[in-house]
C-alpha cells in the first residue's frame, strides 16, 4: 500500500468529529436503507469491531422536509440503537437546503448529512437535479455553501458522479467547490449519470479525485461485491473509504466481513482471523436474516402486511445462489404474514451450505447506457438562467440512486 493509504489504529477515517472504527459507509437507497435495514446492517457488522460506521437514511428531498410532510418525518426519525445518525438530503434550491439543514440540526435528529447530487434517474436529470445539477457551477456551489453554512458543527458530505456522460465531466470541479465550501468529505461513484450502474466503475477516477482533493477524505463508491474489492479499491485509489451500495443487497453480514478485513489492516486481527471471520452462510442463517430483516421492518411500517409487501423485492438477493425453489421464492414474495413466512421458510433444509462464487458477485438492477434526460439547452451554459430555474421547479422528486 502506498504512504497514502497505510492503515494503523491512530488512523480512523474523520467525517468532521466524527471517527469511525472502520472506513466504511453504507450508501443511501431508495427504498432499502429504511431504519429497518440500517439495523440490520448493524446487527451484522457490531460483534466484529465495527460498532461505528455510517449508515446513511434513504434520499429525503429538502422541499418534503421544510413543508414537513409525514413521510419524510417518518424517514428522518431513528431507532435508539442508531448512532450516529446518518440522513442523506436532495435538494435544488439554497434556500429550502438551508431550512432542510437548520430544522434538522435545530431539532437534534441528525449527526451526520449527506447531500445528493449522484442520481440518474430520468425523472430527476430531466428537470436539471442529481447528476446533473454540479454542470451549473454557480448553482452547485450555492447549495453545498447553504448546507455547510446551516448545519454549525454538523458535518456535511457530498456525494456524485463522475458527471453527466464522458464529455461533460463534473467530479473535479464541483469536489474541488465542495472542499472549498467546508464540507467534511466528498463521496465519488465512479460512473457518469449516462452509465446509470452498467459496466465497470472507473476506479481511475477516484484515484485523480484523490491527487485533487487533499485536505478532506475522499471516499470511493461503485463495484464493491465483496471485502477484497474494498481493501483493492483503497489499495488502487488511495483513497480513504469506501461507500458500499448494491453489494450489500440480502448479504447484511457484509458489514462483519469488512469489519474484519480493515481491522486486519489495522493489525488489530491477524489476517487469519480475518478471513476465518468472512461470512459463508448456509442456508438456515440466511433464512434467520430475512425473517429478522422482516421483524424489523414489521416495527418500521408498524404492520406485518405492509412489512412483508416491502421485503419481496429482497427475497431474490438473499436466496442468489443458493438452491431454493420457484414455487418457495414465488411463495415468499406473496405472503402477508410472519407466520407464512416461519411456515415457508420451515420447508428450506438449513443445513445447505454456502455455495460460494454463485452467492457472490453484482446484484441489483445495473441498467443499461443511455443518453440522459437533460432540461432543453441544458449544456450550453455552465450557469443558471432563469428558464433553467423553472425546470428545477419538479426536480424534487422522490428518487435516489448515486
Amino acid at each position: 500500500m502506498s504512504p497514502a493509504t497505510t492503515l494503523t489504529r491512530d488512523s480512523r477515517l474523520a467525517i468532521g468529529p466524527l471517527r469511525l472504527d472502520v472506513p466504511v459507509i453504507l450508501a443511501p437507497m431508495a427504498g432499502i436503507t429504511n431504519t429497518a435495514y440500517r439495523r440490520l446492517c448493524r446487527e451484522y457488522g457490531a460483534g466484529h469491531g465495527a460498532d461505528k460506521m455510517l449508515y446513511v437514511s434513504e434520499m429525503i428531498t429538502s422541499r418534503a422536509l421544510v413543508e414537513r410532510t409525514p413521510e419524510s418525518l417518518r424517514l428522518i426519525t431513528h431507532h435508539e440503537s442508531e448512532t450516529p445518525r446518518s440522513i442523506q438530503l436532495y435538494g435544488t434550491d439554497p434556500k429550502t437546503m438551508a431550512e432542510a439543514v437548520t430544522m434538522l440540526v435545530a431539532e437534534d435528529r441528525a449527526d451526520h448529512i449527506d447531500m445528493n447530487f449522484g442520481c440518474p434517474v430520468p425523472k430527476v436529470t430531466r428537470k436539471g437535479g442529481g447528476a446533473a445539477l454540479p454542470w451549473k457551477t454557480d448553482l452547485f456551489r450555492a447549495i453545498v455553501e447553504a448546507a455547510v453554512g446551516a448545519a454549525g458543527s454538523i458535518p456535511v458530505t457530498v456525494k456524485m458522479r463522475k458527471g453527466i456522460d464522458d464529455d461533460h465531466l463534473t467530479y473535479l470541479e464541483a469536489a474541488r467547490a465542495a472542499e472549498g465550501a467546508g464540507v467534511a468529505a466528498v463521496a465519488l461513484h465512479a460512473r457518469t449519470a449516462a452509465k446509470f450502474y452498467s459496466g465497470h466503475a472507473d476506479w481511475a477516477a477516484i484515484a485523480t479525485l484523490k491527487e485533487t482533493i487533499t485536505s478532506i477524505p475522499v471516499l470511493g463508491n461503485g463495484d464493491i461485491w465483496s471485502a477484497d474489492d474494498a481493501l483493492r479499491m483503497v489499495e488502487e485509489t488511495g483513497c480513504d473509504g469506501v461507500v458500499v451500495g448494491r453489494g450489500c443487497l440480502g448479504r447484511p453480514w457484509l458489514f462483519g466481513d469488512l469489519a474484519a478485513a480493515f481491522r486486519a489492516r489495522y493489525g488489530e486481527i491477524s489476517e487469519a482471523e480475518a478471513l476465518e471471520a468472512r461470512a459463508h452462510p448456509p442456508l438456515g442463517v440466511v433464512a434467520t436474516a430475512l425473517r429478522r430483516h422482516t421483524e424489523l421492518l414489521v416495527d418500521f411500517f408498524d404492520g406485518e402486511e405492509r412489512a412483508c409487501r416491502d421485503v419481496r423485492k429482497h427475497v431474490g438477493w438473499y436466496f442468489k445462489g443458493y438452491p431454493v425453489g420457484h414455487e418457495v421464492r414465488a411463495a415468499l414474495a406473496m405472503v402477508t404474514s410472519l407466520a407464512e413466512m416461519d411456515d415457508l421458510l420451515a420447508t428450506l433444509d438449513p443445513t445447505i451450505e454456502y455455495p460460494g462464487v454463485d452467492a457472490e458477485g453484482p446484484r441489483g438492477r445495473a441498467g443499461t447506457p443511455k443518453r440522459p434526460a437533460l432540461p432543453n439547452n441544458w449544456l450550453e451554459s455552465r450557469t443558471l438562467d432563469q428558464p433553467g430555474r423553472a425546470e428545477l421547479a419538479g426536480a424534487e422528486l422522490e428518487h435516489s440512486g448515486g
